[in-house]
């Protein structure tokens, strides 16, 4: 009977489009590129495919490590799996592109920044002396990219970046973030929220630092966990800040939508991010967004001055745009306005152009 049940499972599932998103993912860690995979895993599965999720740990030091988890994708087969085809693979973060696929199509989401736009900033490591592997990885992804059928990107930020460093075009797909469909709106309250992993590229100091310049009425809310949190809560102190900064660290589901549906405002103002779920959640949450002028992908959704403020990363500008969120007004005008702007936003258009091949 077992045997039966078994065989009929197997000639069903026959039957659907095996797809493998592949991702690279640092032990331990989880953002917004983990939630996406899961996401788009999930959206594939209620849309009848088989679908499963291929990881390899990320290690991006020593150096040569990088080169070695290239090869790694490199030498993978996902032709087939357990004697079944594998009909689509789908790459997403660096540098899960390397694998090779009769039927790659890549959705990106970055390529390892360090060696690309972040050179020569405070965000890398490396330096001059380290020209050959940057070469090296470089050449590795020009190879790695250009065998894909097709070329998504999650954001115009990252399209523009490959654009840029490969000269390869990639068509954008946005998608929604996790909770699509239950972020609500209560009241403006008296915070600004801040969400996310506390790492120094997300730029959180900048909140705090902000504080000085706004009505001892603001506070400063800020969920996540991170390697920055020390540095973070010693800037509070230091700046005798202490009752005005709640370190929530991490908060389950239920309370981030609400702190969402609360917020008098969302500071988001990483460097150069690659698309940022916190923009998109803020908008569907009708709150305003405060961010910077070289924060990425934020910006291709938040418009100074009519749904949220665009600083120079300049603490005192930071906080005069907090102070005008006090006008309960205001932050209606621009919360509706960013609602409008990403409520069209869905999983339908993303799944259909990344299964085109194999419908």
């Amino acid at each position: 009977m077992f045997y039966r049940y078994r065989m009929e499972v197997e000639r069903v599932g026959n039957m659907r489009k095996r797809i493998a998103i592949c991702n690279s993912q640092v032990p331990f860690v989880r953002g917004g590129a983990e939630l996406l995979m899961e996401s788009l895993h999930d959206e594939l599965k209620k849309r009848d495919f088989d679908v499963d999720i291929i990881q390899i740990p990320f290690k991006w030091y020593p150096k040569q490590q990088l080169l070695n988890t290239n090869f790694a994708w490199r030498v993978l087969d996902l032709s087939e799996s357990n004697s079944q085809k594998i009909d689509l693979v789908i790459p997403t973060k660096t540098p899960s592109y390397m694998v090779r696929h009769d039927n790659k199509v890549v959705w990106l989401v970055h390529q390892f920044r360090q060696i690309y736009d972040q050179y020569n900033t405070q965000y890398s490591s490396f330096t001059e002396a380290d020209r050959e592997i940057m070469d090296q990885l470089k050449a590795m992804d020009n190879v790695a990219l250009k065998e894909a059928k097709k070329i998504y990107t999650i954001s115009k930020n990252t399209a523009d970046r490959l654009t840029r460093f490969n000269q390869m075009n990639g068509k954008v797909l946005y998608h929604p973030p996790k909770h699509y469909g239950k972020y609500y709106h209560e009241n403006y309250g008296d915070y600004i929220l801040s969400v996310g992993r506390l790492e120094s590229v997300k730029r959180v100091d900048l909140l705090i630092k902000s504080l000085k310049y706004t009505d001892k009425k603001l506070r400063a809310v800020i969920a996540g966990q991170g390697p920055f949190l020390p540095h973070l809560k010693a800037i509070t102190e230091r700046n005798g800040l202490t009752d005005r900064v709640n370190f929530l660290g991490f908060v389950d589901d239920v309370e981030l939508l609400k702190l969402y549906a609360n917020a008098r405002g969302v500071f988001f103002a990483p460097f150069d991010e690659d698309y940022g779920y916190i923009t998109l959640e803020a908008f569907l949450s009708k709150v305003p967004v405060i961010t910077t002028v070289d924060s990425g992908g934020v910006l291709e959704f938040v418009e100074d001055e009519k749904n949220g403020f665009v600083n120079k990363l300049d603490p005192e500008q930071i906080g005069k745009s907090m102070m005008r969120l006090l006008n309960d007004r205001l932050c209606r005008e621009f919360g509706q306005s960013g609602f409008e702007k990403v409520k069209d936003i869905n999983w339908d258009i993303v799944i259909d152009k990344l299964t085109e091949t194999i419908r």
